[in-house]
């Protein structure tokens, strides 16, 4: 969406701002997704009412009929509790931090996790764009948090005619990632953050395009936060676990003795293969398969520009056809990104698609990137 109006919009809001507050409080979110959820459509089969099951009283052994008298004892409060589902509680919820990088670990199986992490990102406004289960990762699409526009006297008064010509400028998506934790039944889970920003393309301000600006640790901190409390932790315990702690710097960029780029990460490879995967996700690298015995990360790189426009259903978009080579081109390279254990701390090196190192430019690149998130 442009964030241009008519000139008599101007107008309108001009005059019906004046002397009206119009900083929003930034503390909020009230994600609005650039998509659109499909249409549920209810089978034939299951829209009609069986007429015969209307007047029967339920019984809860579901033995057949039953008499008012077993149906009002089995609806007594010691029989509801007997009989009651008792649903798992996550209440085994900590934070660990290593540098600016900071996940949850869940005493819980990822498979049991799974369902109640999609149903939180939609709960605060997101669509499911992504669902794979056997590499871990979950992710949503483009949106816009709506709160950060000002609250003022004309959406008050004219509401939703006017709000869709309202925009901040800004979309977001956030990635889930799953990791088996190093406790035996308890998961990983970290969020890790990418942001878009509309900029004018001239002096004028005539037009405008979408550009990726940086991942916001803080914003994926408070994602971290109001998980843990969907999971059953407390508000006050949740905001005081996810508090900034200023750390010591964690990596530096170094070289091998054949003369390539490395990443010297001072921590143990089980910690670092975790940051190392929330680092890829936050530099737009995706994820395509891993294995964990031999350190390596297959990726591609995702230009977030290229992504964006997938939610661009407009006329221009349509016609824009040579725009489909710029997203293959951007994913036709595949990378691997190689985490060695070298006792109290690790090793990170980009390896060509043969296996062997790559000392190009854009592999010096590419550990600039991951140590941008890593230190």
């Amino acid at each position: 969406m442009n964030r241009r109006l008519s000139g008599l919009t101007l107008s309108l809001l001009a005059i019906a701002m004046a002397g009206c507050s119009i900083f929003p409080d930034s503390r909020k979110i009230e994600y609005k997704s650039a998509g659109k959820v499909p249409t549920l459509e209810v089978p034939p089969d299951l829209s009609q009412v069986a007429k015969d099951d209307r007047f029967l009283v339920p019984d809860a052994d579901g033995k057949g009929s039953a008499t008012f008298s077993a149906y009002s004892a089995d609806r007594t409060p010691a029989a509801q509790a007997k009989n009651a589902t008792v649903l798992p509680e996550i209440d085994k919820v900590r934070v660990e931090r290593s540098g600016n990088q900071r996940w949850l670990v869940v005493a819980v199986p990822a498979d049991k996790l799974w369902d109640t992490v999609k149903d939180f990102w939609q709960e605060t406004g997101f669509i499911i764009n992504v669902e794979r289960p056997d590499a871990g990762v979950m992710e949503t699409d483009w949106a816009e948090n709506r709160a950060k526009i000002p609250d003022d006297i004309i959406r008050n008064t004219i509401g939703k005619l006017l709000d869709s010509l309202y925009s901040t400028g800004e979309r977001d998506k956030f990635r889930t990632r799953f990791e088996a934790g190093s406790e035996p039944g308890t998961t990983d889970v970290f969020i890790s953050h990418r942001g878009m920003e509309e900029v004018y393309t001239s002096s004028a301000k005539d037009d405008t395009r979408w550009q990726p600006r940086p991942p916001d640790p803080e914003l994926e901190a408070e994602m971290l936060r109001r998980l843990m409390v969907r999971l059953g932790s407390e508000e006050k315990r949740a905001e005081a676990s996810l508090a900034n702690v200023k750390a010591e710097p964690r990596a530096k960029l170094a070289k091998a003795d054949d003369g390539s780029g490395t990443l010297e990460v001072y921590e143990r490879f089980d910690r670092t293969w975790r940051r190392v995967g929330l680092a890829l996700d936050r530099v737009g690298f995706t994820v395509e398969d891993r294995d964990r015995s031999r350190g390596l990360y297959f990726v591609r790189y995702v230009d977030p520009e290229v992504d964006n426009r997938k939610k661009d259903d407009g006329l221009m978009s349509k016609l824009a056809f040579w725009r489909s080579s710029e997203a293959s081109a951007s994913s036709k390279v595949q990378y691997r990104i190689h985490v060695s254990d070298a006792g109290q701390q690790s090793v990170v090196q980009v390896l060509s698609s043969e296996g062997g190192t790559d000392k190009s430019d854009t592999a010096k690149k590419i550990l600039g990137l991951l140590l941008q998130q890593l230190q």
